[in-house]
């Protein structure tokens, strides 16, 4: 008895899986860990970065320091107002301060994870 389909296009049983299905999976899981783990590190740095601008008292009627304000702000909406200091500088690094760790922590978290599987 022939192990050969007889009708072409159709799965073979029995037969061994194909050996690079696994590396394929690894490397797609790789790939995706990476996108997780910038898109992360691009969101913490863009908070960062308005934490800074606005410590060094940057012009805020500059394009540039407005998009980042807007972005930060638009990344870090669950956090806004947690802390209510009367210290202006140390409430903007609390308030964005606190989605840049967990935007790090849980990115780079689902990133491990994706590497493992």
């Amino acid at each position: 008895m022939s192990n050969t389909d007889p009708a072409s296009g159709y799965p073979t049983y029995n037969q061994p899986s194909d050996p690079d299905r696994f590396a394929r999976r690894q490397a797609a899981g790789r790939r995706t860990a990476l996108t997780v783990c910038t898109i992360a590190d691009t969101a913490a740095g863009l908070l960062v970065l308005w934490i800074l601008l606005f410590l060094l008292d940057a012009n805020q009627a500059n394009v540039f320091v407005t998009f980042v304000q807007g972005t930060a702000d638009w990344l870090a909406w669950w956090s806004q107002d947690i802390f209510t200091m009367d210290t202006e500088g140390l409430r903007v690094i609390l308030n964005y301060g606190l989605p840049a760790v967990m935007y790090l922590l849980i990115g780079h978290g689902i990133s491990a994870r994706l590497n493992r599987a």
